[in-house]
């Protein structure tokens, strides 16, 4: 009989910890553990990715930052009530929303703080390197999931910044899902390259912009000249409070509109307009008007329409990419991983802007981070 092995256990440090987006992946590890639902929209647990030495979902460990004090098993029930989770996930998956709520320490920075933006750095890298020793972790991914902020002006550091280099300083991959401005920042970037570790970023492609890496590459391929690409996103929620924001809504668009550019060689007429609609709590609606030629000037138009929940859309992309960012740090890997764009509307490095050449660097990535012990399990099967 062999000895049986503990298996290393991973953290994923969130930050925006309370928020929609990171109660869903919480709650949603705990449910897929437990076997009470499939991982539908989890493409780690799809065949491509077998054997890529990803940590499994039992090992996860959750914590993070936050500036709000709901709690994550409230959280839960008012997205349950909400119907963005099953009403009677928060009950059975109690235990797992408290203890990751035990592990969520206090962000920044907050009305009257009177902390310097190194009193901050030190004290956000000091509870992520306290969380990784307590929890006794063989690493941990930090993955900003808070809410849009405006582009920085002046020579203040923006919150997701702090964030960022307190990552770097706990010695922890860094995975950006928002647009904000995180590792981009000009200050940064010596660190960041220093620091030797891989980073993913910045972003999510959830919805809307998830669709234009499609469509786009499809009148190119086709020879259909675009000649107008407008769009609107009615959603509620954080996001749509946030994103009420001028300055905010800016930092959103700029990704949605650089995939149009990067896929249709140029810039097309038109712009999103982003509207908050509290009542659709965590449901948006994105609608897309495409005016386009075709042959011998023939003008048309095609409308898209995408409905659908923000949270539950990006959840399993965070697992991903965790898992993903959490095995190329065990693999020695750094720098930014170009090939996680598939995940991002902004991504980090070089890399194709159209959703299948992406999903193919992707499979290769996996490939990749298979490896010499994956290598040695197939020998053992054989």
């Amino acid at each position: 009989m062999s000895a049986s092995v503990s298996v290393p256990r991973v953290g994923i440090w969130l930050i925006g910890a309370r928020g929609s987006v990171a109660t869903t992946v919480v709650a949603g590890c705990a449910a897929l553990t437990a076997g009470l639902h499939p991982p539908t929209g989890l493409v780690t647990e799809t065949p491509p990715f077998t054997d890529s030495g990803l940590p499994a979902l039992p090992s996860l460990v959750f914590g993070g930052h936050d500036t709000v004090d709901c709690p994550l098993p409230k959280r839960a029930e008012a997205l349950a009530a909400g119907g963005v989770l099953p009403h009677d996930l928060p009950t059975a998956v109690t235990a797992e929303l408290a203890a990751a709520e035990r592990e969520i320490r206090p962000g920044g920075p907050l009305p009257g703080d009177s902390r310097t933006e190194e009193d901050l750095i030190t004290a956000f890298a000091a509870d992520i390197q306290s969380f990784v020793r307590r929890r006794r972790l063989a690493r941990a991914v930090v993955v900003n999931v808070a809410s849009t902020e405006p582009a920085p002006a002046g020579d203040a550091l923006p919150p997701s910044t702090l964030y960022a280099a307190a990552a770097l300083r706990a010695g922890c991959p860094y995975v950006n899902f928002t647009p904000s401005t995180g590792l981009h920042h000009p200050a940064l970037a010596g660190q960041a390259e220093a620091a030797g570790l891989p980073h993913a970023g910045r972003d999510g492609k959830t919805g809307q912009t998830l669709l234009r890496s499609v469509l786009g590459p499809m009148f190119t391929q086709r020879a259909l000249t675009v000649r107008a690409w407008s769009g609107i996103n009615l959603l509620g929620g954080g996001d749509g409070a946030s994103l009420a924001d001028p300055a905010a809504a800016a930092a959103k668009n700029a990704g949605k509109e650089r995939v149009l550019a990067d896929t249709l060689g140029r810039a097309p007429e038109g712009e999103v307009h982003i509207d908050d609609v509290p009542a659709l709590g965590d449901w948006k609606t994105a609608w897309d008007h495409i005016a386009f030629d075709g042959f011998l000037g023939t003008r048309m138009i095609l409308q898209t329409t995408w409905q659908g929940c923000d949270s539950s859309l990006a959840a399993p992309l965070v697992l991903d990419l965790a898992r993903l960012v959490a095995r190329a740090h065990e693999r020695g890997l750094s720098g930014p991983l170009s090939e996680l764009g598939f995940y991002f509307k902004d991504p980090v490095g070089e890399g194709p802007s159209s959703l299948g050449e992406q999903y193919a660097a992707l499979v290769g990535f996996a490939q990749r981070l298979r490896g010499a012990d994956a290598a040695g399990r197939s020998g053992e099967q054989r």
